[in-house]
């Protein structure tokens, strides 16, 4: 019998513009939905699906960009108006953006609407939206058997009571620091995950940014360091890369265990490395399995004791 290894991402396509100290790029492809399809793509070969929406304008390259990676766009609606655009800049603080502006466009009244092949599909990604439209996915979804859920600070401080009620729904809870602290109230992170895993999350996953990833559930708990980089030219996007590329690993591996989990992580560590280090999706769009086989190597060689 054929193993069902396929996913789906719920999330955003964009058009970025963004500076940086390395540089200036406009109307670049972004969004999470993205980011995270095109990473998870390198583990798990045409079994990834989007749902997201464009509008009208959005460019035929970009199409091409997702369909290059054999991605499903099923879920892609293409809708009148303009596609959703963020333009920010890391000149202040390489790690923080400073929002220029955000025009939601056709994705400001986005319902997710999964296609009817999708909805047994055993993985979904929850992307950084509206926590009622991810529970509105869970409830369509009919025999998920792994859910992923990224959040950010303005659903925490806007809608938290949503957050917390679907988090028994949850396997895995993507955060960064800020955002643990934020939604549990507790300042030690240990204790974030401990109150967020207690509200019904079977683990929670806290990114780091340079200094890695720290992953807590009942059964085991791992950190991982980042890996090391000369430069980093742009970061947009590699939260989301780092969530592609976990479940990505996870839904093509025989079994969803603690040394499965470990290397997960290491290797969405590694593929959000070649993220940073181009603008848009340039740095891993073009890698090959070899260029990812040797940062692996590289990575294990530094951490190894």
């Amino acid at each position: 019998m054929k193993i069902d290894k396929r996913v789906v991402i719920v999330g955003s396509v964009a058009m970025d513009s963004i500076e940086t100290p390395f540089g200036k790029k406009d109307e670049i492809l972004g969004g999470s939905a993205t980011f995270s399809s095109i990473a998870a793509s390198f583990f798990n070969r045409d079994n990834i699906s989007i749902v997201a929406v464009v509008g009208t304008d959005f460019p035929e390259k970009y199409i091409g960009i997702l369909k290059q990676h054999q991605i499903n766009l099923d879920g892609l609606e293409i809708k009148e108006g303009k596609t959703f655009r963020w333009k920010g800049s890391y000149l202040k603080d390489i790690h923080c953006p400073v929002t220029d502006y955000t025009h939601l466009n056709v994705f400001e009244d986005f319902k997710p609407k999964i296609p009817q092949n999708l909805k047994n599909v055993p993985y979904l990604f929850l992307a950084n939206i509206d926590p009622e439209l991810q529970l509105n996915v869970l409830n369509t979804m009919v025999s998920v058997k792994l859910v992923l859920c990224d959040t950010m600070n303005y659903w925490i401080h806007t809608k938290p009571k949503v957050l917390l009620g679907f988090l028994n729904k949850v396997d895995m809870f993507l955060l960064n620091e800020s955002e643990a602290r934020d939604l549990s109230g507790e300042d030690n992170l240990i204790n974030a995950a401990k109150s967020l895993m207690s509200k019904g999350a079977r683990s929670i996953i806290i990114k780091k940014g340079e200094h890695g990833v720290l992953y807590f559930s009942k059964d085991f708990t791992f950190a991982a360091p980042a890996v090391l980089l000369d430069d980093i030219c742009d970061p947009t996007g590699a939260g989301d890369t780092f969530a592609g590329a976990f479940l990505g690993y996870l839904s093509n591996s025989s079994k969803i265990n603690e040394r499965n989990i470990r290397k997960a992580l290491v290797y969405a560590n590694i593929m959000a490395s070649f993220t940073v280090e181009r603008f848009s999706v340039n740095g891993i769009s073009n890698i090959s399995q070899d260029d990812i086989d040797k940062r692996y190597k590289k990575f294990v060689g530094i951490t190894r004791f």
